[in-house]
């Protein structure tokens, strides 16, 4: 076993607890989905958010809606960076895995442009 890790991005439609959420629970869906991830592989996950992003923590979504009640799991703010895409949260999900495991990363909706 080895330790990997996987990005993802989406832009999320606005500042609130909801959107936050179903940003949240879309990317990681999809995250999961393409990459056949099981819970007990997840060593940790670490969230960002833009600054204009603060009205939920993506953490608890995940704890929550998904069941990862035993992962480690912190979110932060996001590098201001002038120009940088707003509206974006980021996830890397760090994973126990198999040597010849090729993480394949998840860009959705205006993360697109960040591939």
């Amino acid at each position: 076993m080895i330790t990997k890790g996987i990005r993802g991005a989406v832009t999320v439609a606005s500042n609130t607890d909801y959107e936050i959420k179903n940003a949240t629970l879309e990317l990681l869906s999809e995250m999961i989905k393409i990459n056949n991830i099981k819970q007990d592989m997840i060593s940790h996950v670490i969230f960002t958010l833009t600054d204009d992003l603060n009205a939920a923590f993506p953490a608890k979504f995940a704890r929550l809606d998904l069941g990862w009640h035993d992962v480690a799991m912190m979110c932060f703010h996001e590098l201001d960076v002038p120009a940088s895409l707003p509206m974006c949260l980021r996830v890397l999900i760090v994973l126990n895995c198999e040597e010849d495991f090729v993480p394949q990363f998840v860009y959705l909706k205006g993360a697109k442009t960040l591939r």
